[in-house]
């Protein structure tokens, strides 16, 4: 799916764009070093977590599974710049669970392509919901941006947090209460 060489003539037009030579020692492999880093961080285009949240296990019961603290990076699709932090992720099961690293795994696949944190956060929701079908989910990400940090309004440390909430947790503030004191722990 990632055209390289196109990648390539991109990152010369765009260092000749900035009046540098791209013929200069430093930066002759430049293109080529691009063109491989963003074939590893954009490789979560054409995959969907389909395949990460299809094996399920069977429980007897439906108590929240939280997997918290989930560490990703994604790049701001305004701006090309990096953004990260973590995501947290919960669900009700309906009688199947799927494994804890499973849940990471859907984060990456949507984190790992031109993004924006409102969308990541509620594909990530709307994905367990459509392949795990537990009974409701909840996905919490905090996250700084680096074209906050660097550029514009230079606010270091700035955190955007988003929150969504599907099925059961939508419906009953308990459950996102719970939800909250278990994040604190």
């Amino acid at each position: 799916m990632i055209d390289k060489k196109k990648i390539e003539a991109g990152v010369k037009l765009l260092l000749e764009g900035m009046g540098e030579d791209v013929n200069r020692e430093g930066l002759i492999e430049t293109p080529q070093r691009i063109a491989r880093m963003y074939e590893e961080i954009f490789g979560g285009l054409g995959q969907t977590p389909e395949k990460h949240l299809s094996k399920t296990f069977s429980v007897n019961d439906n108590n929240m599974v939280l997997e918290k603290d989930i560490v990703f990076y994604s790049t701001c699709e305004h701006h090309l710049l990096p953004f990260y932090g973590k995501a947290h992720v919960a669900y009700i099961p309906d009688g199947k669970v799927v494994g804890l690293s499973k849940l990471a795994r859907t984060v990456e696949v949507y984190a790992k392509r031109p993004q924006l944190q409102e969308q990541l956060t509620a594909q990530i929701a709307d994905a367990l919901m459509e392949y795990l079908k537990p009974q409701g989910a909840m996905v919490v990400i905090e996250a700084e941006h680096m074209c906050m940090t660097m550029r514009g309004i230079k606010k270091p440390g700035a955190q955007t947090v988003t929150c969504v909430t599907r099925g059961v947790f939508a419906e009953n503030e308990k459950l996102q209460n719970t939800f909250w004191h278990m994040l604190e722990r």
